[in-house]
């Protein structure tokens, strides 16, 4: 036994410090790392990303690298434009009006999660499982109550010149809110929507290019009004104790956004991020979306904080038929747009 042991001893002090390095390389290659594209505020510090990303770590050993390039027009754009040439794995933060265009892109693979059944059914508006839901809200304009007195009860309301110079909204060229307004103003107006938007432009103090640099104008006081989200008074509820802000409710409906995501076509770590998707859904990270993405959870069993109680639940919703917006007739609207700016 000693002389065996003297071999080994003998044998580990010929091994060299590069070849224990080595070693320990490999070690830390065999953990797996996903990159998932979203939009820039997902993955902000005070965004669900990072708590995500750790919750998922501490579940599956798993890390992820999240890349935002913008909002999330911009990322479906980053992503057909890499093609195969990427590194993204899963995508994150799209909505039903980039669905067409995703699916014609053939930029993401099939997945259908067995975390399904546990999700509303009428949120699931893919019926080809390239992408899944993981939250929701409804499009809102927010206020600062301490300077609009008599905030807006219509789309009509906005283009009051009591308002002027007052809104801020987005893009829909790089946006998912912007593009989701535009799609709002066509389904109310129809083919008078232009008109619409003639007279709301006196309105509009500005058109930021993402969600997250609009809001932040609103909560500097660059603005008292900004296109966001039902949910958004939650988020000044729960971590300011705040009731400043709040959402108008108008009486001709609010339209819903389904925020998903997909497995990106090719992807390198399919079982990883077949993992991530299950994830997602379940509801620990469903409870952190809602708390974080100040959206509202698609698992039926998550149970929400108080401060949600002060969410814009609108009376009436608007529904959109996407069936009606390929990406052809899209463009031709934000063409269309952009004539009025």
């Amino acid at each position: 036994m000693k002389r065996n042991a003297l071999v080994c001893l003998a044998f580990l002090l010929c091994i060299s410090p590069s070849t224990i390095s080595a070693i320990g390389d490999k070690e830390a290659s065999d953990e797996v790392t996903i990159t998932v594209y979203c939009y820039d505020s997902f993955s902000s510090e005070w965004g669900p990303g990072p708590a995500i990303a750790e919750a998922f770590y501490q579940a599956k050993g798993i890390r992820i690298d999240f890349r935002a390039p913008g909002d999330a027009v911009t990322v479906l754009n980053q992503l057909i434009l890499e093609g195969d040439s990427g590194e993204a794995d899963v995508v994150v933060g799209l909505d039903e009006s980039l669905l067409d265009r995703a699916l014609n892109a053939e930029v993401l693979a099939v997945y259908e999660s067995k975390e399904l059944s546990s999700l509303r059914a009428d949120l699931i508006f893919d019926k080809s499982h390239h992408l899944l839901p993981f939250d929701y809200g409804h499009f809102a304009i927010c206020y600062d109550s301490q300077v609009v007195k008599n905030p807006p009860t219509s789309l009509e309301d906005l283009t009051s010149e009591q308002f002027a110079k007052s809104l801020v909204i987005m893009d829909p060229r790089t946006s998912t809110p912007g593009l989701g307004f535009l799609l709002w103003t066509v389904a109310s107006f129809g083919e008078n929507w232009l008109d619409y938007w003639r007279d709301l432009r006196p309105t509009i103090l500005t058109v930021s290019n993402g969600w997250s640099q609009g809001y932040t104008l609103f909560t500097a006081g660059e603005a008292p009004m900004v296109l966001s989200y039902g949910t958004s008074p939650v988020y000044h509820a729960e971590y300011e104790d705040s009731y400043r802000y709040k959402a108008a409710e108008f009486s001709g409906g609010h339209p819903t956004q389904i925020e998903v995501m997909g497995i990106v076509k090719g992807t390198r770590h399919r079982k990883e991020a077949e993992s991530f998707i299950d994830f997602m859904l379940g509801a620990e990270a469903q409870y952190l979306l809602a708390t974080k993405n100040i959206m509202l959870p698609v698992n039926h069993d998550v149970a929400l904080p108080d401060s949600f109680d002060v969410a814009l639940r609108p009376a009436e919703t608007i529904d959109i038929d996407m069936g009606k917006f390929d990406s052809a007739h899209i463009d031709e609207l934000i063409r269309q747009w952009r004539e009025v700016f």
